[in-house]
């Protein structure tokens, strides 16, 4: 059994990650999961959630936007529409994203057809700000 996980973390527009690690948390579609080193082979859709990592003893944190995670042979590969590291998200930025959602939300029923694009939008905002805090230094 290998001692550690190879994750490759893409988006359409760039690698995020490849890197060696400890242990990975993800957002799936039917809840958080934690893949440790010999972990079984699965595929799973990813939901707007954090990815935390572990490697050597330090923790980081993304913020992920819908996507794939697959695990095989201790290789896991993410695939995901976009991917924001803790230290790189703009705090206010997202604030103002929350304030616009949560605006809009006000003012539409749930049969609208723009009701699911704000609601996506607010969780975004959420998870932002929440992977935001774990930043060092914020």
């Amino acid at each position: 059994m290998a001692e550690k996980l190879k994750v490759d973390l893409v988006t359409p527009y760039k690698k995020i990650l490849s890197e060696e690690v400890d242990e990975i948390t993800a957002t799936g579609a039917l809840g958080e999961f934690t893949v440790l080193p010999g972990h079984a082979p699965f595929l799973t859709s990813l939901k707007i959630g954090e990815l935390a990592y572990k490697q050597g003893g330090q923790s980081f944190h993304l913020a992920l936007n819908w996507g794939y995670f697959e695990v095989e042979d201790d290789k896991v590969t993410v695939l995901v529409e976009t991917a924001e590291r803790a230290d790189e998200i703009d705090l206010e930025r997202a604030k103002a994203a929350l304030g616009r959602a949560e605006e809009a939300l006000k003012h539409l029923s749930q049969e609208d057809k723009s009701y699911k694009i704000q609601e996506a939008a607010l969780e975004r905002a959420l998870i932002r700000m929440q992977v935001a805090s774990k930043s060092a230094g914020k």
